[in-house]
């Protein structure tokens, strides 16, 4: 397994190498195809490996966001939201 700070490298490196502007772009397209594999998956035609395969993308691409557009920013908010769901789960 990959250790936390190494992710966080290889991420770094992605988006000095491609830019910001290709990889929000990249993360479009890899949010759609997992919209695209899930809807799929509903219909049968995809296994659950392949909406797997597209989830790693998405997260990928997700973590390469949270550096482009502040790291902490988005802690603070995941952090915020998990509370607020852990509320309407406990109710």
């Amino acid at each position: 397994m990959i250790e936390k700070e190494k992710i966080g490298e290889i991420c770094q490196k992605a988006v000095d190498k491609y830019g910001h502007q290709s990889q929000i772009d990249m993360a479009i397209e890899e949010m759609a195809e997992l919209a695209d594999a899930l809807m799929k998956f509903r219909r049968g035609r995809v296994t659950e490996m392949d909406v797997a395969t597209e989830i790693a993308d998405v997260f990928i691409m997700a973590y390469q966001m949270s550096l482009i557009f502040g790291r902490e920013d988005v802690v603070s908010e995941v952090e915020r939201k998990l509370l607020r769901l852990q509320d309407r789960m406990n109710k």
